[in-house]
Parts: structure tokens; sequence; C-alpha cells
């Protein structure tokens, strides 16, 4: 008898410990990695690929958004890391990080 009192016959123990079941077992969650990789992680590698491709071909006059939401033009890169920006309507100058640009807003900026 097994300790909940049913009698189970002895060739189900043997088929629970075979090791074919074991990677039976494991194929649903697998299968659950490989879905979270096609889904989720591929696309965000594409996704960072493609930002620092844009980061990487700023110039001057490109408008630009922050990850703060400032749109402003791009009036001076300063080293690998720094950018200025022309926010209107006062033509305020600012400087930001590169890291900081999210996205190209598209139009381009008078210089």
């Amino acid at each position: 008898m097994t300790p909940f009192g049913q009698n189970v016959p002895f060739n189900l123990y043997i088929q629970a410990a075979s090791p074919n079941s074991s990677l039976l077992g494991f194929l649903p969650i697998l299968l659950i990695f490989g879905i979270f990789y096609f889904l989720l992680f591929l696309p965000m590698q594409r996704q960072r690929k493609q930002t620092q491709k844009m980061l990487a071909a700023l110039k001057n006059g490109d408008v630009v958004v922050t990850s703060g939401g400032i749109i402003g033009a791009i009036v001076a890169i300063e080293g690998d890391e720094s950018l200025v920006l022309r926010v209107k309507p006062d033509n305020v100058k600012i400087q930001v990080s590169r890291s900081s640009v999210s996205s190209l807003a598209g139009g381009e900026g008078k210089k």
C-alpha cells in the first residue's frame, strides 16, 4: 500500500521513474522559454540595435525628442556623449546626454 492508502501496480512506479518521463516534464518549460525568446527578447534586441544606430547617426539640425519629452533641434554635438539642443519658442539652448534622446521628431530644424 502507498502512503495514501491506494494500491498502485509496480509498473506505474517504473514508468514514473523512467528518464523519458522526466524529459517530457521539461518539454513544456522549454516551449515556454522558446516562446518568451521569440516574443519578448528578440524584438527588444532589434529595438536596442535600431536605437543605437539612430543615436550614432545624429547630426546638427536633426529634431529630436528626449526621454523627458523635450523636443529640440541639435545645434552642436560635444564629444561622444553630449548634445546641445535649441528648444522653441524662446530658442533656449540646453545640454543633454546622447543617451537621453529617445527618437527623431521627423522634421528638420532651421539653422
